[in-house]
C-alpha cells in the first residue's frame, strides 16, 4: 500500500517536467509525436492515427519514436535532462518507503492532486527516461508499475512476482503476506506485498491475498461479497447483519440495498436458509428444506427411533428454528410416529 505522506510534487510540476523535457526534442513533429504515443496532455494514439495526423507512415512514426525516445534516454543517463534528476529524487524516495516498487496509479496518488490518466501518462512517461527507474508496461500480467532499478531490474520485478503468483497457487487458499514472504524466503515483508501488488493475477482484501479469480479476495458481485462476509463471520446471518457488513467492508463498491442482496441468497446455491431471514454456507453442511424435511433427514441417517431431545439436537445443528418449532413438526406430520415416551422414528421405519 503507498505511503499516506504528503505528495512530494502537484500536477502542475508534472506538466512542467514534462513540458521541459519535450522542449529538449529539437523537431516539433517529434515532439508531436511523443506527445501523442504517451498520452501527455490527450489520450494515447496509435502509430496509425499519428502517421494520418502527420502525413507520413505507420512505420516512420515508429522509427521516429525509437530514435527520440533513444537520445532522450541517453541524455537523462548523462545527467542533461534536468527534470529527470528532480523527478528521480521524489519518485525513489517515495518507492523506497512503499517496497521499492509501485503501480503506476498508486504512484499519481502522491505525485499530484488528480491522480488522473494523463498526470499516470507523464509518470510513466518520465519514468520510462530515467535509467534509475525499471518500468514495467502495462499487459495482461501485469500492472503498469515503477521499480527502484538498483533493487530489481525490470525482468527480475516479472520474475519475483510470476514466484508470488505461483506460491500463492500452489497454497490454493487465500494468506497474509507474511507467510508467502517466508515461503519467498524474503525478510522484506513491504517489498513482497509491493511486487504482489504488480500482478493482476494477484488481488488482496482484508490482508489476505489470493489469486484474482478467488471471490474471497476479489469478490466480483453481490453474491461474492455475501459469501466473503459469511466466510469471515463463520456462522450464520441475517440478512440484514449481512447488508449492514457489506455496507462497511473494503470493498470497492458497497451501495447495495437490502432487498438486493436478499434476492441473491435467494438465488445461489451457496447460501442457506436455515431460519427466517437466517442464512449459512452450504458448505458447512447446511440443506436447502423446511423444518420437517431436517428432521425427516436425521432420522433417516439415525436409521433408528430417537428421543426429542436428541432430534432437536441434531436437527439445530442444520437449521437455526426454535425448539417449539421442532417439536411441533414433530408432533404434528404424519411422517414422523412416536414409538415410545417422547421417542420418534419415522413412519416407514417403525
Amino acid at each position: 500500500m503507498p505511503s499516506k505522506s504528503k505528495s512530494a510534487i502537484s500536477s502542475l510540476d508534472l506538466e512542467v517536467a514534462t513540458k521541459a523535457v519535450l522542449n529538449s526534442i529539437e523537431r516539433e513533429r517529434e515532439q508531436e509525436i511523443i506527445s501523442r504515443r504517451f498520452g501527455l496532455f490527450d489520450r494515447k494514439e496509435t502509430l496509425e492515427q499519428i502517421g494520418e495526423f502527420l502525413g507520413i507512415t505507420r512505420e516512420r512514426v515508429r522509427q521516429l519514436e525509437k530514435v527520440v525516445v533513444t537520445k532522450l534516454k541517453s541524455s537523462a543517463a548523462n545527467n542533461n535532462l534536468q527534470a529527470i534528476i528532480d523527478i528521480d529524487k521524489e519518485i525513489l524516495d517515495i518507492l523506497s518507503r512503499n517496497g521499492n516498487v509501485m503501480r503506476v496509479s498508486a504512484l499519481a496518488g502522491l505525485l499530484s492532486k488528480n491522480g488522473d490518466k494523463i498526470d499516470q501518462a507523464r509518470i510513466g512517461f518520465l519514468c520510462e527516461l530515467s535509467p534509475l527507474l525499471s518500468v514495467i508496461e502495462e499487459s495482461d500480467h501485469f500492472y503498469y508499475s515503477v521499480g527502484s532499478r538498483e533493487v530489481n531490474d525490470e525482468k527480475k520485478i516479472r520474475e519475483l512476482s510470476n514466484k508470488i503468483v505461483e506460491i500463492i497457487k500452489k497454497n490454493g487458499v487465500p494468506a497474509e503476506i507474511q507467510k508467502v514472504a517466508e515461503q519467498l524466503k524474503d525478510n522484506d515483508v513491504t517489498h513482497v506485498a509491493s511486487l504482489a501488488s504488480t500482478s493482476k493475477h494477484l488481488a488482496q482484501l482484508n490482508g489476505q491475498w489470493g489469486l484474482a479469480k478467488w471471490p474471497t479476495v476479489n469478490p466480483r458481485n453481490i453474491r461474492d461479497k455475501i459469501y466473503v462476509i459469511l466466510k469471515e463471520n463463520q456462522k450464520h446471518m441475517h440478512f440484514n447483519e449481512i447488508a449492514e457488513a457489506i455496507k462497511i467492508s473494503e470493498f470497492k463498491r458497497k451501495d447495495v440495498t437490502t432487498q438486493a442482496i436478499h434476492n441473491e441468497l435467494i438465488k445461489d446455491k451457496r447460501f442457506v436458509l436455515i431460519g427466517r431471514g437466517i442464512y449459512a454456507l452450504s458448505e458447512w453442511g447446511y440443506k436447502k428444506g423446511t423444518v420437517a424435511d431436517t428432521i425427516s433427514e436425521v432420522l433417516a441417517e439415525a436409521g433408528e427411533a430417537l428421543h426429542r431431545d436428541e432430534i432437536v439436537k441434531r436437527v439445530l445443528k442444520h437449521r437455526f428454528v426454535k425448539e417449539t418449532t421442532i417439536l411441533l413438526n414433530l408432533q404434528g406430520k404424519n411422517q414422523f410416529k412416536r414409538v415410545a415416551k417422547a421417542t420418534y422414528a419415522l413412519e416407514d421405519l417403525s
